[in-house]
């Protein structure tokens, strides 16, 4: 039976992925700042990808979206600029769920084949891909101009005299004009004109949301009453019918995956009912939940069927905090503790499009002091590991790019190129960003390369080292699989240190390790020595500063 692999996710955004413009300028045009396209994605960047140790591909802002750049010529519908964030738009502002953002386009009547000729070149590259489903919430001026001949748009027939209607695909706030605060609608014959205004995406359920509210988007009826909180399910909700067709459709283009946004604002019954029937045409596509409500994970992977769930909440605020908030790094226990039996189904992530750069100034500063978290992140459990483009390479995101200012993070609003990346498709990376990305290299690829990484059984050490181990600083475990184990340290402190860590005679057991002596190798290093384990053997390991120790043990 073969084994199943360790899910490695390469997150980026074709916009800006191979946009080489060294020249970009805050709120610049597609024409000033330029654009990545997705044939641009060729396979040698693929294979590079790959090289990593990724095994799947998540592409960001493919499906067609609201942006302040114009294809009239093309046939398609401007926006109105002052309900879009930004000149490129926000990707999750989804305007129309049956095509492909024109922006990426090398010809943009052939978006649909060059996105499908991108889907072709993953695959043969042995890569597998996924894209956002956006379920929540789409674009204001929301119409498909290309869907297919059977399919009704969203709002179509609905009744803008009901605020709640099962039948209806929005809420609608009666008798009020859309109004947001701070936000400028234009005058005249270029203004932006709503009524009755409709709820935002947001769960902002009236007329007059803020600019820091998710304006540019409409709040998408799953058959819930907001005010009461009743369900309406049976019949089946319009809006229900119309999402099973949207990711039919994505489906049958061979994508492999879909991440889904902002998942737990839409209910688990609907996940339940829409994802059983995908798998049931593609047995093996993979469905992943952007979910924050611990409350709510087991539910979702349960009932609603989601292979994979985000798990901010715990592992990633948790590093973050030890990284930056001088939390203790033995906290980290209490991550696992919280989702005991689910591991396997949570995605781990230092970095993506909502979350700072580690190399900022406002997270870290410095990407090589995260390699500690890095390691825990990416070989404690079972579960898929996701980086974001340029975070192999140290990406500082210092640009104030347009509608993003210094904030720490790769705008999705705007048109812009990405200078880690940008060198390194040029062939001009420097030291620090060669060196970086070779620890990436060593670090993601012994995640399949292992098997006790790979698909092992998990054993925190921290509850017998409390007398040998800083726990402040330093979180020891064991991974182990088909009598083989690896043990990793994570010291998070500023001092190299040689840890003292017992294992005790328990771990041997679960692990089924007899007595005797083992070669340990130093998996980042190979350097091999030789180790005798009984019960309660005491192992002293050494640590870098900023660093981790990755051995495998085998008799």
């Amino acid at each position: 039976m073969k084994e199943k692999k360790k899910a490695i996710i390469y997150q980026l955004m074709p916009r800006w992925f191979t946009n080489c413009n060294e020249k970009c300028v805050p709120h610049g045009t597609i024409r000033q700042n330029g654009c990545g396209k997705l044939a641009d994605i060729d396979e040698d960047k693929l294979r590079q990808i790959k090289s990593l140790g990724a095994t799947h591909v998540w592409y960001t802002g493919v499906i067609e979206h609201a942006t302040a750049t114009r294809y009239t010529r093309q046939g398609i519908k401007p926006c109105n600029p002052h309900v879009v964030k930004g000149k490129a738009g926000s990707p999750y502002a989804i305007r129309d769920y049956y095509d492909v953002c024109p922006d990426l386009a090398v010809k943009v009547k052939d978006r649909m084949a060059e996105f499908e000729a991108l889907i072709e070149r993953t695959h043969r590259t042995g890569l597998k891909a996924i894209i956002d489903f956006v379920p929540n919430h789409v674009a204001r001026e929301y119409e498909s101009d290309v869907k297919p001949a059977h399919v009704q748009d969203l709002g179509e027939g609905d009744n803008p005299m009901m605020f709640f209607d099962p039948k209806n695909n929005f809420f609608y706030i009666t008798g009020q004009e859309f109004a947001p605060q701070g936000v400028d609608l234009g005058h005249g014959d270029d203004a932006y004109r709503e009524f009755p205004a409709r709820a935002t995406g947001n769960d902002c359920y009236t007329a007059s949301p803020h600019r820091d509210d998710w304006f540019e988007t409409v709040k998408l009826n799953y058959g819930i009453d907001p005010w009461n909180g009743s369900t309406h399910f049976d019949p089946v909700p319009s809006t229900w019918l119309k999402m099973l067709d949207i990711l039919k459709f994505w489906a049958a283009k061979g994508v492999d995956g879909f991440r889904c946004d902002m998942a737990h604002m839409v209910p688990v019954a609907f996940w339940q009912w829409a994802i059983g029937q995908i798998k049931a045409i593609h047995p093996d596509i993979v469905f992943i939940a952007e979910i924050y409500d611990v409350a709510l994970y087991r539910s979702y992977i349960y009932d609603g069927g989601f292979d994979y769930l985000y798990d901010k909440v715990t592992l990633y605020d948790t590093l973050r905090g030890i990284l930056c908030e001088g939390w203790a790094a033995s906290e980290l226990t209490r991550c696992w503790q919280t989702v005991e039996g689910i591991g396997g189904n949570m995605l781990n992530f230092l970095e993506n499009h909502d979350e700072q750069r580690i190399a900022s100034q406002q997270f870290l500063g410095d990407a090589f002091k995260a390699l500690p978290a890095l390691v825990v992140s990416a070989t404690m459990s079972t579960g898929p590991f996701m980086l974001y483009a340029g975070q192999e390479l140290g990406e500082p995101a210092a640009d104030a790019e347009g509608y993003s200012g210094h904030d720490g993070r790769t705008t999705i609003f705007d048109y812009w190129s990405v200078p880690t990346l940008r060198r390194w498709h040029q062939g001009k990376p420097t030291a620090a960003e060669r060196r970086l990305r070779a620890l990436y290299h060593k670090v993601l690829g012994l995640c399949n390369s292992n098997k006790a990484l790979a698909c092992g059984q998990f054993f925190d050490l921290m509850y017998v080292n409390q007398d040998t181990l800083d726990t402040r600083h330093q979180y020891a475990y064991l991974r182990y699989h088909g009598g083989e184990m690896v043990l990793v340290v994570a010291n998070f402190g500023d001092q190299a240190v040689d840890a003292i860590v017992r294992i005790p005679q328990h771990a041997l057991d679960c692990a089924q390790m007899a007595h005797g002596t083992y070669r340990c190798t130093e998996l980042m290093t190979q350097e091999s020595t030789l180790v005798t384990l009984s019960a309660d053997t005491c192992v002293t390991i050494h640590a870098d500063a900023h660093g981790a120790a990755i051995l495998a043990l085998k008799p």
